[in-house]
């Protein structure tokens, strides 16, 4: 599992602590693309090289408990299903140790050009199953 650590900002959440819900996609985002940099295929690196895309095609998302400006999270994703030309991505935000979030991406490998599906590339299909194992 890939962890990703921030702090909640005044932008993220109202003074009742509820997050919008759009912000909670940033946040999981955010953790996806620390995995990716960390893994060595930066977005930058993927939309230069022009070889595919990962857009989301669906997600969802539960809020669980208040945020407040300051609180200190973390954000874990575990690779779900790895398909033949997409992959799922399931987060956990936790404050301490209380779960306060969880969310799930699906991700379709397309080509930039014509914008169909392609194979995942065996590479990122690598990286995938690193965090998949980690459960």
């Amino acid at each position: 599992m890939f962890v990703y650590k921030t702090q909640i900002r005044l932008h993220d959440t109202d003074a009742a602590g509820i997050i919008f819900f759009a912000n909670q996609f940033k946040l999981i985002h955010d953790a996806y693309e620390q995995l990716m940099e960390k893994s060595g295929w930066s977005f930058q690196r993927i939309f230069k090289a022009g070889l595919f895309f990962l857009p989301v095609v669906h997600a969802e998302s539960d809020f669980k408990a208040p945020l407040f400006t300051g609180d200190k999270i973390a954000v874990t994703i575990k690779v779900g299903h790895i398909g033949n030309t997409s992959f799922v991505l399931e987060y956990m935000l936790k404050r301490s140790k209380k779960l306060i979030g969880t969310a799930k991406t699906v991700h379709v490998a397309i080509n930039p050009k014509t914008r169909k599906k392609i194979p995942l590339p065996s590479y990122l299909i690598r990286i995938l199953e690193k965090y998949q194992n980690e459960r």
